[in-house]
């Protein structure tokens, strides 16, 4: 199971720096094409959820910059870790770590994690690293849409499947915690116009250096990573 290994990488899942390097990317990615992140207001207005925080890497970069982070993960190993990253940096206010699997937007976890009244909806929905382990994107995009609040945007990175060696990125031994190898541009860009998603765009925005498993020989591969993005459904 894809939660049982996460909760048993977490606690080294910091010393990874392809963790960080990609994460700084996907950042960097984000703030330039994502308008309410880079919005004069977005410290005071901007909330952000994130699906699949692992150690809140990203969301740690995303913070300085937004009003308020609710990050979610399956792992109570990797929001284990989150929290004591929060503890050690108590400066930082707007991160909210929660262990869940979002099935509905009305999740009682996501939704009683703070004092707010109003069911939780959000300007921007990040997802970086956790497609490829979704079994399938329609019920995901879904859920997103039906999350986000009218003119809010999903905004998801992930590597791309651009044929047979995108398999590389994972160790084989991982394979049966992976849903896919990469996401296909067609068939997200297919999937968000059948639901509905408006200003729909999906394109490689960067790419990274991995260090490949010895069973594949060893060295390193550059693999690209999409960007996708769409506002809510109707709005």
């Amino acid at each position: 199971m894809a939660i049982e290994r996460f909760d048993k990488e977490a606690a080294k899942w910091d010393s990874n720096p392809f963790i960080h390097s990609c994460a700084k990317q996907a950042q960097e990615a984000l703030l330039k094409h994502v308008p309410q992140l880079s919005r004069d207001d977005a410290k005071t207005t901007v909330d952000v959820l994130e699906i699949g925080c692992g150690t809140g890497v990203l969301s740690f970069l995303i913070a300085p910059y937004v009003r308020n982070i609710y990050a979610v993960d399956t792992s109570s190993g990797m929001i284990d870790a989150l929290w004591a990253k929060l503890a050690a940096h108590e400066t930082i206010k707007n991160i909210t770590p929660i262990c869940t699997l979002l099935e509905t937007p009305d999740d009682p976890i996501l939704q009683s994690a703070d004092a707010g009244g109003q069911p939780k909806r959000f300007d921007v929905i990040l997802c970086h690293l956790t497609l490829h382990h979704i079994p399938e994107l329609e019920g995901i995009f879904s859920l997103m849409g039906d999350l986000l609040k009218p003119g809010g945007m999903i905004a998801l990175t992930d590597y791309e499947d651009f044929g047979p060696e995108a398999s590389k990125f994972h160790a084989k031994f991982k394979w049966d915690d992976v849903c896919r190898h990469g996401v296909k541009k067609e068939e997200a860009e297919k999937v968000m116009k059948e639901i509905g998603y408006a200003d729909i765009n999906v394109a490689r925005a960067f790419s990274c250096q991995k260090k490949l498993d010895e069973s594949y020989g060893g060295g390193t591969m550059e693999f690209p990573f999409l960007l996708v993005m769409g506002k809510r459904p109707g709005s």
